[in-house]
């Protein structure tokens, strides 16, 4: 962030979706528009070069698509403080899971209200995911159960899991329901700073990217049903 405002880079093939967020976003004194890019091989050089806060990133984008250009910046590490805000246009979208592996901290639909927009940028940009409640459930049901059976295997999930003090453990089925580090903080009497700290730990354990990438690998592994 500079001088307090967090930068947004816009990557979308639609000239006329990038236009009205740019436009949108300008009318928020806490955001700058660091930049647009009509495909996800744009978006990645202009994060390389801009290093926004976050960058809202389409899926579906001529020559590399939006889950790819993903990976390649959350993969960067010069590129550790930018965080990947997914745009869909339908709640569930059949890549949107696949998105969240790459390493997106969370999706949002196209049609959001301007204010819904301007709330997702500012939770992803403070390095917590956004998962809507009203897509979790379908997302976990769709697509973890099946992706148990055909990611990495359960041995190497078990391993890692084995890392997790008691509480740790607890703080990531919590996290793994969407609840925010206040939420959890008030229901195990702790401080959100305590809260912020296990995260942090669990992170490191589990080699997450952020709160996303715990969601999946809660229900991906089994470790919390869906």
């Amino acid at each position: 962030m500079s001088d307090g405002k967090t930068s947004v880079l816009i990557a979308d093939d639609q000239e006329l979706v990038r236009s009205g967020y740019r436009a949108i976003l300008s009318t928020y004194p806490d955001f700058e528009i660091a930049g647009v890019a009509a495909n996800g091989r744009e978006a990645v050089e202009l994060a390389q070069q801009l290093r926004p806060d976050v960058v809202l990133m389409d899926i579906r984008m001529p020559e590399l698509n939006g889950i790819e250009a993903t990976r390649d910046i959350t993969g960067n590490p010069l590129l550790s403080g930018t965080r990947v805000l997914v745009l869909t246009t339908f709640d569930v979208d059949e890549y949107v899971y696949d998105a969240l592996r790459a390493g997106a901290s969370g999706f949002l639909l196209k049609d959001a209200d301007p204010d819904e927009i301007a709330d997702a940028i500012r939770i992803v940009g403070r390095g917590d995911a956004l998962i809507q409640p009203s897509v979790m459930k379908r997302l976990v049901e769709d697509f973890a159960a099946d992706a148990r059976q055909a990611r990495r295997p359960r041995g190497e999930h078990a391993e890692a899991i084995a890392q997790l003090t008691d509480r740790e453990a607890e703080i990531l089925r919590l996290v793994a329901r969407g609840m925010t580090n206040e939420q959890i903080a008030d229901g195990l009497f702790i401080s959100p700073a305590t809260v912020k700290t296990h995260v942090a730990r669990i992170m490191g354990k589990l080699d997450a990217h952020d709160r996303a990438q715990l969601v999946v690998f809660a229900y991906e592994s089994g470790f919390v049903a869906p």
